[in-house]
């Protein structure tokens, strides 16, 4: 399963952004896009970024996916169509093989939403005096 690896890179990715930022003290959430012909299936994403979180900076962060349909466009008529899955990559007005991918293999985080700022501090519950 490769969404495993998927799930530690954009973790590695995401705490070193947060390291650079500085004071950042948790990731609420990952947006990621994901392209439909990225090989990528969104529940064992979503299940190994839980897995993965676990320990870190993000931990407990939402998982987000978004999907980005495949597009093509045809290098003889210039037509551009939505490719589907399976997808279907002749074009569909003139039969042409010759054909450029647009969109569809996408796999990148399209935002972070963090906590910065100092850590707030922890409460204690005041001591009552006996008497």
């Amino acid at each position: 399963m490769h969404e495993m690896s998927i799930a530690l890179a954009v973790i590695d990715q995401v705490e070193e952004a947060a390291e650079r930022a500085g004071d950042v003290t948790a990731v609420r959430s990952v947006r990621l896009q994901v392209g439909e012909l990225a090989g990528v299936v969104p529940d064992a994403l979503s299940f190994s970024f839980e897995l993965a979180c676990a320990g870190t900076l993000l931990e407990g962060a939402a998982l987000v996916t978004e999907t980005v349909p495949g597009r093509a466009r045809c290098e003889t008529c210039a037509h551009e169509w939505a490719v589907g899955m399976p997808p279907r990559l002749t074009c569909p007005r003139c039969e042409g093989g010759t054909t450029d991918l647009l969109a569809g293999r996408e796999l990148r985080i399209a935002g972070v939403d963090w906590e910065d700022g100092p850590a707030p501090a922890p409460t204690r519950e005041p001591i009552s005096e006996e008497r």
